[in-house]
């Protein structure tokens, strides 16, 4: 797959303000530090297309954009920010559930980790929670650029032993600085727009 044209569409809150559910979705999550405005914004070649800010915690709506006329990436609000308020930080998830558990049109919630630690408590709940929803399947190990090749590994295996991941479950590293693993993070999408799920588990 090549991304030859991105563009924000919307930003949302409630099911009100969603685009129209024509078009397929793939959805990333990760904590608000973890890096994905900067892996977006690699994936589409658009430097700016997702705002990077230094203060994490700044994505507090879902944003929607528009991938080569033919689906949408969505970016989730990111979670575990310790110096966001309580309140708000519980309307992020209520936004969140109402995404994931009623969006008929996704197809899969690419989740981020840090590849430089092991998952984080809120991690494994997120996975857990896309698990049962049929969601799961795709993580990114986000800033892998920052450990040698064994650090990597090990630290690959750590995640998917966390995050108690399938064998058909696949997980790549990646790094916006180093821009590696894009290609097989897009190839993994376009491998999920054609299946139209996630799980092969669902095909049994």
């Amino acid at each position: 797959m090549k991304i030859t044209k991105a563009e924000f569409i919307t930003s949302a809150a409630k099911k009100g303000q969603y685009p129209q559910a024509d078009m397929p979705e793939i959805a990333f999550a990760g904590r608000s530090n973890v890096g994905k405005s900067s892996l977006l914004n690699l994936l589409t070649g658009r430097k700016n297309l997702a705002k990077v800010s230094s203060t994490p915690g700044k994505t507090r709506l879902i944003n929607f954009f528009n991938v080569n006329d033919s689906f949408r990436i969505v970016d989730l609000p990111g979670y575990g920010y310790a110096k966001v308020a309580k309140g708000m930080s519980e309307d992020w998830g209520k936004m969140m559930e109402d995404y994931l558990e009623t969006r008929q049109n996704l197809i899969c919630v690419i989740q981020l980790v840090d590849s430089r630690h092991e998952p984080s408590a809120q991690d494994c709940q997120m996975y857990d929670y896309l698990r049962y929803y049929g969601l799961s399947g795709v993580v990114v190990a986000t800033k892998a650029d920052k450990l040698s090749k064994n650090e990597l590994n090990r630290n690959l295996a750590v995640i998917r032993r966390s995050l108690e991941l399938g064998k058909d479950d696949i997980v790549i590293p990646a790094s916006a600085l180093n821009k590696t693993g894009v290609d097989q993070i897009l190839g993994t999408i376009d491998m999920l727009l054609k299946r139209g799920k996630v799980m092969p588990e669902e095909e049994q």
